[in-house]
């Protein structure tokens, strides 16, 4: 079942140890959103992505966590609680962190941009607000993954 994207933005963050950025946690939660769509056939997360300048970002994270710029987002989720334990969800963070959590984030931006991807397909200058449709993840998912 599908975890809000504070849930999953809390255990990202939290089990980096609060080192994280807010663009940092939006573009490894849209990648492991991508490889739990694509090995379950079911979101990671129940909101949809929207393709902003920057890349995949879900408004809901992105404002929770927007005060601490470009620094490491600290604990702004209270009263959130995680997915559970030994869930798909929390499997598929935990190996997205483990994969992208040094990765920079200008590499992450790439990784998230990437042509003929759902981000582009979605994306238009200056028009925040388009959202990614699931389908168009799912098909990313293939092309990158599946071959």
């Amino acid at each position: 079942m599908a975890v809000t994207a504070l849930q999953a933005g809390k255990r990202l963050a939290q089990r980096s140890g609060w080192t994280l950025s807010n663009l940092a946690l939006q573009k490894i939660l849209y990648l492991a959103h991508m490889v739990h769509l694509g090995r379950y056939r079911t979101p990671l997360i129940a909101e949809l992505f929207e393709a902003w300048d920057n890349g995949p970002v879900v408004p809901s994270l992105y404002h929770q966590a927007k005060a601490f710029g470009a620094s490491a987002v600290q604990n702004v989720f209270n009263g959130v609680s995680g997915p559970d334990e030994g869930s798909s969800e929390a499997k598929v963070l935990d190996e997205a962190l483990e994969r992208l959590g040094h990765v920079s984030p200008a590499q992450l931006v790439a990784m998230t941009q990437r042509e003929g991807g759902a981000w582009a397909s979605s994306y238009e200058p200056g028009r925040d607000g388009r959202q990614i449709p699931r389908e168009a993840v799912l098909q990313e998912y293939r092309s990158r993954f599946s071959g």
